[in-house]
């Protein structure tokens, strides 16, 4: 299933759902960011999705985690909170969602870094690099607000 993010764009569709979301800022011992290049859009992206009834919040990062990644995390911190009426998700089922998405901070634990069905590609790659990349805004807006090494998380 594909999906186009909107931004601000008068021609974005309505939402339709309101999806409670996590995501994570995993780095390796060379404080390089995990990414993953998504299936269904071709963009680059922290690894993250949709909480489930029996998840919290950290639990729903360290599950997408090892689902997205094949890696186990530690949950070390907290890089925000991203609600922005203005980023719209549609995909092609019909479904056009708003997210709710908080962001975590998180080390490795274990497991071995395997492509899943969402992704095509895994890597840690050097902050510098980031610049380099496809990535949707409001990934790269939690990335910034990550390296920014912030006192208080981002409340947005």
């Amino acid at each position: 299933m594909a999906r186009t993010e909107y931004y601000d764009d008068p021609e974005a569709p309505e939402p339709n759902s309101l999806v409670v979301a996590a995501s994570a800022v995993v780095t390796d011992d060379q404080e390089r960011i995990l990414l993953q290049r998504r299936r269904d859009n071709d963009l680059w992206a922290l690894p993250g999705g949709g909480m489930e009834m029996a998840d919290s919040l950290p639990g729903t990062a360290v599950r997408e985690v090892k689902e997205e990644t094949g890696l186990d995390v530690e949950i070390t911190g907290l890089v925000g909170t991203y609600t922005d009426p203005r980023h719209v998700i549609a995909y092609t089922d019909g479904e056009v969602r708003r997210q709710f998405n908080v962001c975590f901070t998180a080390r490795v634990t274990g497991g071995e870094l395997a492509i899943s069905d969402e992704s095509t590609e895994l890597r840690f790659i050097d902050p510098e690099d980031l610049v380099d990349l496809p990535m949707h805004h409001t990934q790269r807006l939690r990335i910034q607000h990550f390296m920014e090494d912030r006192d208080r998380p981002y409340l947005g």
